[in-house]
């Protein structure tokens, strides 16, 4: 009888160990890195950072490079085509997020808080405030993905809406157009799990070749710890 591992066998054991080490890294990396806040010179008279200037991706990290169609256009990002992700360099922890957000029909996208950076595939750290307004996904615009569902929203496709996140310690809350739709505090037990606030930086989302969402006036006011 042969008593040796089978190759199938292994190959389980490998993508285990595979996921086992990633999920330790991005742990340590949440929590043990510093954070690499902006420097004072960049903070306006008036507290907020602008993000993006409308002219192209300096300060952005872009994921997934070589498949990418993620780019500038007429004053504002466009997040369309494969799936890939753009991060901001700068990280954040108490903070106002405001974005000029704008989805085409179907589309799907979001903005991520608290992540990192991610060479490929979806962001395993942060959390995600959605942004779908008719996409098949029943979890709507101003949801925080994984915890606060919401299967209605104000904003419309093909119409600009301005989404607002404000993390303060462990409280979020998520407007759109100045109307509060979230508001969600940390649970104290969310343990290990790698969406989790702490610091870190903001990322947009492409979410598939059929999602185009548009993105501009992109600026963020730092608050207090």
């Amino acid at each position: 009888m042969n008593n040796a591992p089978s190759a199938r066998r292994l190959t389980k054991l490998a993508s285990l160990f595979a996921v086992v080490s990633f999920a330790l890294f991005a742990t340590a990396q949440a929590e043990d890195e510093p954070c690499n806040y902006p420097p004072k010179s960049a903070i306006g008279p008036d507290g907020w950072i602008n993000l993006f200037d409308g002219k192209d991706l300096n300060g952005w990290k872009l994921s997934d490079v070589k498949r990418s169609k993620v780019h500038v256009e007429d004053g504002k990002i466009v997040m369309g085509g494969p799936t890939s992700h753009l991060f901001t360099d700068w990280q954040f922890k108490n903070f106002i997020l405001e974005a000029d957000v704008m989805t085409t029909p179907g589309s799907n996208s979001g903005i991520y808080f608290h992540t990192h950076y991610q060479a490929s595939g979806f962001p395993k750290t942060g959390y995600e405030s959605q942004v779908n307004v008719s996409h098949r996904d029943p979890v709507k615009t101003g949801s925080i993905y994984h915890w606060v569902k919401l299967y209605e929203t104000p904003a419309q496709d093909n119409k600009w809406w301005k989404q607002t996140i404000i993390v303060e310690g462990k409280h979020v809350v998520v407007k759109i157009d100045d109307k509060q739709v979230a508001d969600w505090t940390e649970p104290a037990d969310v343990g290990n799990r790698l969406e989790k606030l702490g610091c870190g930086s903001f990322a947009l989302q492409s979410h598939d070749p059929k999602s185009v969402t548009y993105y501009k006036n992109i600026r963020v006011k730092p608050l207090p710890e």
